[in-house]
């Protein structure tokens, strides 16, 4: 049985072409910066986004978490979503390994946040509060792409009010393939982006931070403090250089699958919401684990939750969006 796994679009197995790259590349130590091939990767996506360097680590978490604290000193504060990467799903990192103290905000429908509940949050300057330095903002959110108006203006309330603007562009191109635009007209707006290219791409391990070169070479610092520092690791770079150069624009076949996968289940009656890349939303409420289990049983993967998520990526076809819309056809007339 081939399995269909829809649980992440971080589930994927690297290409032959991947593979072959991956072996081929040439190694050094990175820790030294001698890795010729993760120096390429750096300074490849760091040109390609409109950045001065950029810094390769093990995961977006770290990447995220470095970010964080190469903005913000201990007891100083960033403004986020309560759903975002950075402050829900990342193990409290900038809290516990940082001292930076989460600001959440409610995610907006669009998957912004509003930026008058922003200016709102942002602390005076009085030695009573943590002095609110960074706004940390996710790119797309739950599969939601954020419009450039709305990156120029938060550009602009940062400027006004002196608070560095980070992106968690975990999905990044995503976004881009989304909006028809280049990645680096949505970079443009931000003083540091993390860049996972675990995800939707393929590659199997890897995330890199981009920013001035004051930032990244504190983040470097950063990332040996908590143990990221790899060595012969242009394996994994050449993996997702491989990612960057052959996978963007195949992004839009996602999107079209999740489209299919939308519309299959509404036409059962699934409550789903509206999808705009790769991420599929259905209400399946307490029939989740029920669902899950009787999914498994035909070779598909989903994580149980009422609100349940669906992923596609580059190992799910159309004609496995068929078989699964089929399955919950079955699993709706049990």
């Amino acid at each position: 049985m081939t399995v269909i796994d829809l649980r992440s679009d971080t589930v994927t197995q690297p290409t032959a072409g991947m593979r072959e790259a991956m072996s081929n590349a040439p190694l050094g130590d990175d820790v030294y910066g001698e890795d010729p091939t993760v120096n390429r990767l750096e300074s490849y996506l760091a040109e390609r986004l409109g950045f001065a360097a950029g810094l390769f680590v093990p995961s977006g978490t770290m990447s995220n978490l470095l970010g964080l604290m190469a903005h913000c000193g201990r007891g100083e504060e960033y403004i986020v979503g309560q759903q975002a990467h950075t402050y829900k799903y990342e193990g409290g990192g900038a809290a516990v390994l940082g001292s930076i103290q989460p600001q959440p905000l409610d995610v907006q429908e669009d998957g912004s946040l509003d930026l008058s509940q922003v200016l709102a949050a942002i602390k005076p300057d009085d030695f009573h509060f943590a002095r609110t330095r960074l706004l940390a903002l996710e790119n797309t959110m739950q599969g939601k792409v954020l419009p450039l108006t709305y990156l120029a203006a938060a550009r602009k309330l940062c400027d006004e009010q002196g608070l560095a603007l980070h992106l968690d562009g975990a999905r990044l191109f995503n976004a881009s393939v989304k909006l028809g635009v280049d990645a680096k007209d949505i970079t443009q707006y931000f003083d540091s982006v993390s860049v996972c290219l675990s995800k939707g791409l393929g590659a199997p391990i890897g995330s890199v931070l981009l920013g001035t070169a004051e930032l990244i070479g504190k983040a470097r610092r950063l990332r040996k403090m908590v143990g990221g520092g790899m060595r012969q690791a242009g394996g994994l770079a050449a993996a997702c250089l491989y990612a960057l150069e052959h996978h963007v624009e195949r992004l839009a076949h996602d999107h079209a699958n999740a489209s299919a996968l939308a519309e299959g289940l509404r036409g059962l009656g699934y409550a789903v919401e509206n999808v705009q890349t790769n991420m599929v939303y259905v209400q399946v409420d307490e029939r989740a684990e029920a669902l899950k289990s009787f999914c498994a049983e035909r070779g598909i993967k989903l994580s149980a939750a009422p609100r349940l998520r669906m992923v596609t990526h580059l190992d799910v076809s159309p004609a496995q969006i068929e078989q699964v819309i089929a399955t919950f056809a079955d699993f709706a007339r049990r």
